[in-house]
Order: C-alpha cells, then structure tokens, then sequence
C-alpha cells in the first residue's frame, strides 16, 4: 500500500471523489457524437417511447421481381426518438423479415397489424420498446414480396437480399424512398449505422445483407441463420423435403398476390431439381459463403447445437469463413433447438445485446471485444466461456472402426486394426433414429453399432466430425447415415420436446416502455431437462450416388468398392468420465431425409472406415 500525506494525501481523495462521481452518475455522451446519456458504461432510456415518430416509407429497388414494369418498393416500418426531429441522429436497428403478415416473430409469434384493419398496431419484438428509449431507431422492412412490399419472394435468391441492401442504401442516402402518398423522403435523422439482427429467415437476411459489403452496415447479429440455401433443403445430395423453396415462398408471400407469383414459384420448382438433389446454379445464387470474404460487418453469431430446423452446418461453414477474414466476432451455442436467446437465457442476452450495439453503432468503448469469444451452454443454466471457436487445442484424431469384442457388437480404437473383416447392413427406410441408437449392445442387422470402452476422463470435441466409410453397395444408389452417440444415462436438456428445449411458462416480465397496442411484455420461459440413457450428439448424411461430387451422379456398381467420405454436423461436446462413445453407421434416415425404399445392403470394411473427431488435446485424451 501506498501512504500519502499532507497535499499528496488531498490530491488522492479529490481524484477518489471524481472517480467514483465518474461512475455512479449519468454523464452527457457528447464524446459519441449525440446527447445519449450513459449510466455504467451503457445507454439509458431517456427518450420517450410514447413520444417517438412512427412512420412507413418505401424505398425503390431496382428489381423487378413480379414482372409488371415498374420497380419493386420495399415497406419499410420506422419508430425513432422524436428528437431526431430537432437535429438528434440516431443509429438503426434492423430485424428485417418475410413473417410480419403472418407466421409473426418471437415466441408468441406477433405480427404487425394485430386485428387484420390495414394499419400496422405494433412493432413486434422488444426491440422497439427496449432501443428507441435509449436513443435507437427500429426499423421492420417487409422483405420483397412480403406484407407490404411489392414484387414475389423466391426463397434466399440474390432478389431478397437486394430488397434489403437497398433499405440500408437508404439509411445512407444512396436510395430513393417515398412515402404512401408519393413524397420523396430521406433518412437525415440517422447516423447511417446500421445493425441487423433476426432469427431464422431473418438472420438469414442480415447474412446475406452482410455478404454484399454494403456500406453503413456495421454490425449483424443472426440468431439461427441460413448460410447456404441448398444446406437448409438438402445434406450431401439428399433431399429433406420436396418442393423447399416453392413452398416457402408460397407461404411467405403477400397473401393478395399469392396467384400474381405462382409463375416464380414454379419456376423455383423446375430450377430447384429435386429429381438429383445435386447442386446447381439455383442453389449457388443461395449461397453466402463464398461471399463471406466481403463482410465488413462485426458479426454475434447465435445458434443451436441441437436446431435441426436450420442446422448447425449452416453457422459452422459461416463462422469460418468469417475466421479466416479476422472479422470481429464473438458466437453463442446453446443446447436448445431453433430457440432464440430471449427464451433460453434472458437477461444475460438483452444485457449482452445492449453492450453490443452500444459498442458498434454508438463507438461506446465498453470492453464488450476484451471478453471471451464464445459462450457454450453444456447443461441447465451451465455456461462456460471460451477464448476462442472452435477450441484451438482441438486436434483431428482418427478412430478406425474395429470388429467386436466379448461385449459390443463392433468397437472402436485409435490402433491399428489387423486382418480383414467386414460387417454387412441392410437398408430398413422405416428405421427411425431411435432405432438406430437405442440398445447399442445388441446386434441389428440394419445398423452397425460401434463402441469404445468406458471413458476414464472427460473428452471434449470441439469443432465438425467427418466419416470415411469402405463399402461395397449392392444397388446403384443408397443414402448414408452416420451418427456419434454419447451413452451414459445423464440429465440432459430435452431439445427433442415441443418447445424444442424450453417450456413457455405463463407468468410475463417486461423489457423496455410501452403503449396501448405494443407493450413490452414476454411469457417467461424454462429449460426442460430430461433423464436419458443416451444423447444423439451429432449425426450426417450423404447420397451414395454423389460419392465424387455434389453437382452430378455417378452410378454405383454393385462389384466396385468405394469410399464414402463426409461431414457430420458440428458440435462442442463434453464426453463424461464413465461414458462411451458411440458411431452408429445405417442408411435411410428417415426423420430427416427421404428415405430409400430398396433393400440396399452394404458390405463395410473395418479398420479402411474410420471417424474423424475434433478432440480437444488430441488422440492422448481418448485413452483407447
């Protein structure tokens, strides 16, 4: 301890008192450029929610999506802070959607004309009524073809991002808007900063928004999000559901103008070609990723381990690609499904998400990039916090698949496998993952099961899994299943119920002002948990057919033996000491993927088929 007298004793207590004055009372933020006050570090709600100026504008794109000669304009919904009229300019807020008519956003799924009368009742979302007071603007463009927008959606085309894109040009006076009765307006009551965020299609939106590099977009935060069009329909050549993009389309589009767009639509039917499921020209114009190296945006990226709705391929193959351009980013994974983080980890989200819009749309420098780069959830209300995604210590270490031994019906190891053996499986399209997983000592004839020994310590992988399978196929085509299964009974969270993980309670808390009409007010939520005997970790398929590549087939012949290589969804994943790891090998998935009706049977050589797992500290921490 330093001691200090006379002078330097006062000098120490005033510089005290001005410090702690410093923190505990609101200070004008005219270092930011705005009268935004701050209170520890944050923007506080100073402006009025009842106050603000609600208006609609339409911003002219260039596009012409329905065909009829005119440009298509975009509806664009705006509540900010009624000072922007007296010279106040604000950062914008944007959760651009195709839902705002119908299907809704959230968990309570709301809309913005609530009884149906043609005038927009309420924002949906807290955004609105937690930002606005806190010097924000919100603005809900209606994506395309959506609501109140003209034009025909076509499901992620390079159309639907432009629609948006062109909103931000707006924001930054490099679009034309007009108002309902033809005036040309401008948006001189913003900073240009803007920062997307959204859910499912709408953090799709923001990633593809993102992909252009268009200026003023600062920041996107895509919560559950499409990458890659063709990955949401499709998984190594097979097909999830026929007729994806048309359907979707159908159901998102302007219900007015549904029989206007039934041309694009089918034309997205013939372009889609669920006849191969290959990869063509329809699904390269649905792809962001290799457009990743023009986002300028930070990126809060959010997902499910568990979100089987928009699969966690889709977060992985973006959150590389992000990585090797040293885009500022930090990730959150969750043990839930498609679940957004207002309903699995409340108030830490709305917390972290007011520090991070203060941070890029506001240049608050409120330590928010000094923190750990990802949260991983491994339990009930268990978080851990990493440095950096995926681990960097996480070494790709082979495990060949091995013959049985006195108690499971095939093993695994990390050694060599000696001598020539051979397992067979017979397709069953009817097998259900359950089948595929459950009693992993007994032998089925349409699966093949294999197991290490009991764990002895805690394995963690961290990153995506991939199978090489040796095989001989006694048919021309076949689908492939790969599984990795955590036995050990355990408590787990339930993504696999209703909610997907969370259970929507009754009682409501409140997160920002409100008005008649739009309050701030969301039913609480619980994590479910369950008692299970086993956990599907992760699982991958491929279309045998697309054995050489995923944009044409090949034939198999029933006498040539072929390796069969491909990815598994990623995962950050704790193994417990006393558990096993489990590779479960079939064919038809029938949950997820059509299935194949043929009895196809495949001839499997051990010790050739092998797992690839990301284990953190490598091929030692196995111990087999």
């Amino acid at each position: 301890m330093i001691k200090a007298s006379g002078k330097g004793w006062l000098l120490s207590i005033s510089l005290f008192i001005i410090a702690l004055f410093a923190v505990t009372v609101p200070v004008s933020a005219e270092e930011q450029g705005s009268s935004h006050q701050l209170q520890d570090g944050v923007t506080e709600p100073v402006f009025s929610y009842e106050d603000a100026i609600r208006e609609t504008v339409y911003v002219e794109s260039d596009l012409d999506t329905d065909r009829n000669g005119e440009p298509d304009r975009i509806a664009v919904d705006i509540i900010r802070p009624g000072e922007t009229e007296d010279g106040l300019e604000v950062p914008v807020i944007m959760d651009a959607s195709p839902y705002y008519e119908r299907l809704g956003r959230g968990n309570e799924s709301e809309i913005k004309d609530t009884d149906g009368d043609g005038v927009n009742e309420q924002f949906p979302l807290f955004y609105d009524n937690y930002f606005v007071p806190r010097g924000y603007a919100v603005v809900l463009p209606d994506m395309v073809g959506t609501n109140n927008s003209d034009g025909c959606p076509n499901t992620g085309g390079p159309e639907e991002t432009e629609s948006i894109k062109a909103v931000v040009e707006w924001l930054n006076g490099n679009a034309p808007a007009y108002t309902e009765d033809g005036v040309k307006v401008t948006a001189d009551w913003t900073t240009g900063k803007v920062g997307m965020i959204g859910k499912s299609y709408d953090g799709t939106l923001a990633n593809g928004v993102a992909s252009t590099g268009v200026e003023g977009l600062e920041t996107i935060v895509p919560i559950g999000a499409i990458s890659s069009w063709y990955d949401y329909y499709r998984y190594g050549g097979l097909i999830y559901w026929r007729n994806g993009p048309s359907g979707l389309a159908n159901t998102v589009v302007n219900s007015e103008r549904r029989e206007a767009c039934a041309g694009v639509r089918e034309e997205m039917v013939q372009e889609a070609d669920d006849e191969t499921g290959d990869y063509n020209q329809f699904w390269d114009e649905r792809n962001y990723v290799p457009e990743a190296d023009n986002v300028e945006a930070s990126v809060f990226l959010i997902h499910g381990l568990n979100d089987f709705n928009v699969k966690p391929k889709h977060f992985m193959q973006w959150w590389e690609e992000l990585s090797a351009n040293d885009v500022p980013r930090k990730i959150w994974l969750t043990q839930t499904g498609h679940v957004d983080p207002f309903d699995f980890r409340r108030d830490e989200w709305v917390n972290t998400l007011h520090r991070w819009f203060d941070h890029w749309l506001l240049d608050i420098d409120n330590g928010i990039m000094d923190e750990p780069m990802a949260d991983i959830e491994r339990g009930k209300e268990e978080w851990e916090t990493y440095e950096t995604w995926p681990a960097d210590e996480a070494r790709e270490t082979k495990i060949r698949l091995a013959p049985a031994d006195d108690e499971a019906p095939g093993t695994l190891t990390t050694g060599p496998v000696r001598g020539n053996f051979d397992q067979f499986f017979i397709n069953d399209p009817s097998q259900s993952e359950s089948d595929m997983a459950a009693n992993e000592l007994t032998e089925s004839e349409n699966r093949l099961m294999f197991l290490s020994p009991e764990l002895e310590e805690e394995v963690r992988f961290s990153g995506t899994p991939s199978v090489e399978i040796r095989s001989n196929v006694d048919m021309e085509d076949a689908g492939l299943t790969a599984l990795i299964v955590d036995y050990g009974s355990d408590e787990r969270i339930n993504h696999t119920n209703r909610g997907e993980g969370i259970r929507t309670l009754d009682v409501e808390d409140c997160w920002g002002a409100r008005i008649e009409g739009d309050d701030a007010c969301y039913k609480q939520t619980e994590i479910v948990t369950h008692e299970a005997p086993y956990e599907i970790v992760t699982r991958g398929w491929m279309d045998a057919k697309n054995w050489k590549s995923l944009s044409y087939e090949e034939l198999l012949k029933p006498d040539k033996n072929y390796h069969f290589r491909f990815d598994l969804h990623p995962e950050d994943y704790v193994f417990k000491p006393g558990h096993r790891i489990g590779v479960v090998i079939a064919s038809s998935d029938r949950r997820y993927i059509n299935a194949y009706d043929e009895p196809v049977e495949f001839e499997v050589s051990l010790g050739q088929s092998t797992v690839t797992l990301p284990v953190v500290g490598g091929k030692k921490e196995l111990g087999f």
